[in-house]
């Protein structure tokens, strides 16, 4: 089983950065693909990001393409989302996933409890 946690969202102002950490608990880590989600006020959660076990390749929503960048530290046990030029609409509470399958470009299978992420103009 696989606990995450995800940290650093809060307000920002348009075209600011953040940085969104993810923490996972489980020996098997290093074999899952990891990946960002987004539920937006009122709407369905989406697909943002993705990345394979060994970080090697990555997969993106077109709308976060060139501003948002996912990454991950194995020996950290952490998957990051860099995010860039942030836009008024990328207001959103933000959702680290997990997938055994470790080439998964739609991890689902766990999900962490949400965090919080606003941007204004």
């Amino acid at each position: 089983q696989v606990q995450l946690v995800e940290s650093g969202g809060g307000l920002v102002q348009a075209g600011g950065s953040l940085r969104l950490s993810c923490a996972a608990s489980g020996r098997a880590f290093r074999t899952y693909a990891m990946g960002w989600f987004r539920q937006r006020p009122g709407e369905e959660r989406e697909f943002v990001a993705a990345i394979s076990w060994s970080g090697g390749t990555t997969h993106y929503a077109d709308f976060v393409k060139g501003r948002f960048t996912i990454s991950r530290d194995n020996a950290e046990s952490t998957v990051y989302l860099q995010m860039n030029s942030l836009k008024p609409e990328d207001t959103a509470v933000y959702y680290c996933a997990a997938d055994p399958d470790g080439y998964s470009n739609y991890p689902r299978q766990y999900w962490g409890q949400g965090i919080q992420v606003t941007v204004s103009s």
